[in-house]
């Protein structure tokens, strides 16, 4: 199993869940992906890192008591210089919710909405550099960004994060770009202003990679999670989405060999 050193820069490089029920959480990501979890300390307010065969490939965390959002996990992306990164953000149209946090020995963190109303995280590396194991069952294998403006989002990115990206389809039925990274595109970006709900925000996505799309899920429903969208066969795979017990949505993706 490779193990990275980095993410490049502007590229997913951490995700964690903000979740009501930390035991609830465990037991199923325990179950259907096999993950085991350590305490990052009592100093860090109950936050749990998820290991896949003891490198780190997730976080979780409670969910704050004044937070009436449902539960959900957050992307992160890699910068050098968060404050700096931060300040290009807010310049171009975005918000920043609460500023930059130092995490002890860990890194820093701050949190973004764009202008599109996507909401994405910032991380700064220090000791801990973010998830070790990518594109292998039970780690993260891709992240999407469904947008409700999908002009204004990609030149946000472009804008503050430098991401180079590429048309897959630009029509009104289908309109996809992704952002590529060393020659791999690590994320999509979709029009969602057709599909998303009605008052629902711009969301960005994780897939976890499966070495059985239709196991997995079964794994899901016997452990008290639900099927958001059926498993499909796609160009880039077999796909589906799937939400845990408390309600937070992820996505699953077959393994491209």
């Amino acid at each position: 199993m490779p193990v990275r050193a980095d993410a490049p820069l502007g590229a997913p490089t951490w995700i964690d869940l903000a979740t009501s029920d930390m035991d609830r959480a465990q037991r199923f990501y325990g179950e259907v992906f096999g993950w085991t979890f350590t305490s990052a300390g009592p100093e860090y307010g109950g936050y749990v890192n998820a290991l896949k065969d003891g490198h780190p490939v997730a976080g979780l965390m409670p969910k704050h008591p004044d937070y009436d959002g449902p539960d959900g996990w957050i992307t992160y992306l890699h910068t050098a210089d968060i404050d700096g990164t931060l300040a290009a953000a807010t310049a171009a149209g975005g918000t920043s919710c609460g500023g930059v946090m130092d995490i002890p020995a860990k890194g820093r963190m701050a949190l973004v909405t764009d202008p599109a109303d996507g909401f994405v995280g910032l991380w700064q590396p220090g000791g801990h550099r973010g998830f070790e194991v990518v594109g292998e069952h039970g780690a993260p294998a891709y992240h999407q960004l469904t947008t409700r403006d999908f002009g204004t989002a990609l030149g946000f990115y472009r804008q503050v994060f430098g991401w180079q990206c590429e048309s897959v389809s630009d029509t009104d039925e289908f309109r996809y770009a992704t952002a590529v990274f060393d020659g791999a595109a690590l994320i999509g970006v979709m029009d969602g202003s057709q599909y998303l709900a009605e008052g629902a925000p711009s969301d960005w996505c994780v897939f976890l990679g499966s070495d059985d799309v239709d196991k997995t899920i079964e794994l899901i429903v016997d452990h008290g999670g639900a099927v958001k969208r059926p498993a499909e066969d796609t160009p880039y795979g077999r796909l589906a989405a799937v939400a845990d017990p408390t309600g937070a949505g992820f996505n699953l993706t077959s393994l491209q060999g």
